[in-house]
């Protein structure tokens, strides 16, 4: 199925490719080594309109021509530089598994098992990742995942990358990857594990960005850079002659070649536009001058060759510009949608501009979609809008997809969030840019759900001082503390600036509640900056808001954490006063609330820093009573990072009572939980403890070995 702007019009609309002959061998080149076993990375970089879409299309054709090769084309798109894993979804949904907007969620899920069957993929493992990045319902009879969202990313990237490398263990692959510097952080997370397995996998790997995008790989041997320059002036005439297919008068020509500067897309257009012009008149094998060439019929810049051919379809301008504000590639449907015009009108411009190869179409109305032939003849098309006429469009194209394409609203909200955004609805807005925040952290794309928020909080620079510009700003502090956290370590600067703003806010809005979290939050970043009289004077707002509210979990949370503080300041009677406290208090287990969910046990965290306080006091088989209880409550409830940190504290107190085999063996388990859950902090902490335990019985050299390593 065709994917690309020219897949979508095939080669027979298509300018013939001038003067990159030496580019095409290379790629024919690079692909011939591929077919005998040797993987291939091609980078190839240019301006826009420089021709890059145009000579990845010849080597298309050329493996399209071939019975055993498999084309895989992926492009980045400007809407969703911040959707995880955007150009891969679009690949499966659109080429690989062809979901129709008609099919029901049990159907796609259907197609989704006879695709990875095929490649011999455990449907029980990975059918609940798919389900997952393609948004769709599991069935009843798969379980849900129950891992982190860092490990459901990972794990998805893996079998993403399994699934290619088995198919180019039966076949040689072509891997399109276009517009780069469109692309997103977890789809260049999986570049990079595709280059690294370039040399090993029957893969060329062609990817396409502008300049100003700058590539993470370098200095690898199966890696080659290609840089696009303009055409000089003799391909520049040539190209006038394949646009114009007979000869143009000279003046016109110079002019042509005089202001396209040599970029293909800009001969092309404006050799087009003055065959458009009525400048020229047509005979059997060359164009004439029809008068005297005004000075200034020809335009100076692209943009305004493009408007000037965009302007002479005076009748189908406007649905061009509707259909640049959709974006680079839109549906049929959604364009009738918000179109105000008739079903018959829509059509004949859509064809009008088709014709005109403004766009190229892909499929059949209602099913169509519809796409830019260049980025920058939508750019022209939008930029020409009024400000007042473009906003109006943006409006509607976000209520249209709330009101009736909801699926579309819910699995890209950052697509609704934008056009809101851009229709200077900046209260609409808010809430789907933390909507796309929150779908992007619970996938573990920690970056892009950072700029999600971040671009919502940026909007609030235009609302007025209130309760709801308070209310909005801290919906989006709060998930961006954590997500900062998870991305930059709970100590880094701009978590401790983020909670601190959330604080005020809250105490504004008298938002109990929600202060208790980010004093969590305020806690754990003074914690681990090592801020102890800091983090000792937020636990202890902690816990006069927790006697305010009796609330039993937050005053569990709040004896946990001046426990904590006061064992890392050396204050075991006091660490053993509150962990006592919290450990006494009866909490419901239907209480479940996000703090329980976020932190794990409390009750199991509270057992393990009283164990170490009781073998400070002198206590050591209260401590080991303490440690193995908080083993016993840790393994009720495994969440894997309290787990670890349980095992781990189970192993430094049998080192501090010199019982170094049941070290070895805590450690050992710890070590093998960190590594299944990548849990990178525990398993550097469980080595160096395992280190210590091995070389007690005796074992130096090995001992000192995990040392170093942890």
């Amino acid at each position: 199925m065709a994917r690309s702007r020219l897949e979508a019009v095939g080669s027979a609309g298509l300018t013939p490719l001038v003067g990159r002959e030496q580019e095409v061998e290379l790629l024919l080149e690079r692909w011939a080594q591929v077919k005998e076993g040797v993987g291939q990375v091609v980078l190839l970089s240019g301006e826009a309109g420089i021709g890059k879409s145009r000579l990845v299309q010849v080597l298309k054709e050329q493996v399209a021509a071939e019975p055993h090769a498999w084309l895989t084309p992926c492009q980045c798109s400007p809407y969703h530089q911040n959707t995880a894993l955007y150009p891969w979804i679009e690949l499966l949904e659109r080429v690989v598994l062809r979901f129709d907007r008609e099919e029901s969620p049990p159907q796609k899920l259907r197609k989704l098992e006879g695709f990875l069957v095929q490649y011999g993929l455990p449907l029980a493992e990975v059918v609940p990742l798919f389900a997952a990045l393609l948004s769709l319902p599991l069935a009843a009879d798969y379980t849900p995942l129950n891992i982190s969202p860092e490990q459901q990313k990972q794990q998805t990237l893996q079998v993403l990358l399994t699934i290619l490398l088995r198919i180019a263990a039966q076949q040689p692959v072509l891997l399109i990857m276009e517009d780069l510097h469109w692309v997103d952080p977890s789809t260049l997370e999986l570049l990079t594990l595709i280059v690294d397995q370039g040399p090993t996998a029957r893969i060329l790997a062609l990817w396409t960005f502008r300049p100003d995008f700058s590539p993470p790989w370098t200095g690898r041997s199966h890696l080659t850079q290609i840089t696009l320059p303009r055409l000089p002036r003799r391909q520049a005439v040539e190209m006038t002659g394949s646009v114009a297919r007979k000869a143009l008068p000279a003046e016109v020509v110079e002019q042509v070649i005089a202001k396209t500067d040599g970029v293909p897309l800009f001969v092309e257009e404006l050799t087009k536009m003055i065959l458009e012009s009525g400048l020229l008149q047509e005979h059997a094998e060359r164009y004439e001058l029809t008068g005297p060439l005004p000075p200034l019929a020809i335009p100076t810049t692209l943009h305004d060759s493009l408007m000037a051919r965009l302007d002479r379809l005076a009748t189908v301008k406007a649905l061009a510009q509707l259909g640049a504000t959709l974006g680079h590639e839109f549906p049929y449907a959604l364009l009738q949608a918000v179109s105000p015009w008739d079903e018959r009108t829509v059509q004949q411009g859509l064809h009008q501009l088709v014709e005109a190869e403004f766009l190229y179409q892909r499929g059949l109305p209602p099913q169509a979609t519809y796409v830019f032939k260049h980025a920058l003849i939508q750019d022209a098309a939008y930029q020409s809008l009024l400000k007042s006429t473009r906003q109006q469009y943006h409006q509607r194209i976000a209520q249209v997809l709330v009101d009736r394409f909801p699926e579309t609203a819910a699995t890209q909200p950052e697509l609704v969030a934008h056009h809101y955004t851009e229709a200077g609805l900046p209260e609409q807005a808010i809430p789907y840019w933390k909507q796309a925040g929150d779908i992007a952290r619970q996938r573990s794309a920690l970056q892009e759900a950072a700029t999600h928020l971040r671009q919502g909080l940026a909007l609030l620079t235009v609302l007025p001082e209130s309760p709801a510009r308070a209310e909005h700003e801290l919906s989006l502090l709060f998930p961006l503390g954590l997500t900062l956290s998870m991305l930059h370590g709970q100590a880094a600067p701009e978590v401790g600036h983020v909670y601190d703003r959330a604080r005020v806010l809250c105490q504004q809005l008298g938002d109990t509640p929600r202060l208790f979290l980010v004093l969590m939050g305020l806690r754990r970043f003074y914690s681990g900056r090592g801020a102890l009289p800091m983090a000792r004077a937020v636990a202890e707002q902690l816990d006069e808001l927790a006697q305010r509210t009796q609330d039993p979990e937050h005053r569990l949370e709040a004896h946990f954490a001046l426990g904590l503080v006061s064992f890392c300041l050396g204050d075991l009677v006091v660490c053993r006063a509150h962990t006592g406290r919290g450990l006494a208090l009866e909490v419901p287990a239907a209480q479940s609330t996000s703090v329980a969910v976020v932190h794990g046990n409390r009750r199991a965290s509270c057992l393990n820093y009283a164990a170490l306080a009781l073998w400070g006091l002198g206590c050591p088989d209260q401590a080991l009573h303490q440690s193995q209880e908080a083993m016993t409550l840790a393994h009720q409830a495994p969440v894997p990072s309290n787990l670890a940190f349980t095992l781990h504290f189970a192993a430094c107190l049998r080192q501090l009572r010199r019982e170094a085999p049941e070290a070895e063996r805590l450690a050992a388990s710890t070590m093998t939980l960190a590594t299944d859950h990548e849990l990178g902090h525990w398993l550097g902490q469980s080595t160096i403890l395992y280190g210590w335990a091995v070389a007690a019985q005796g074992q130096r050299e090995a001992g000192l070995a995990s040392l170093r390593q942890g």
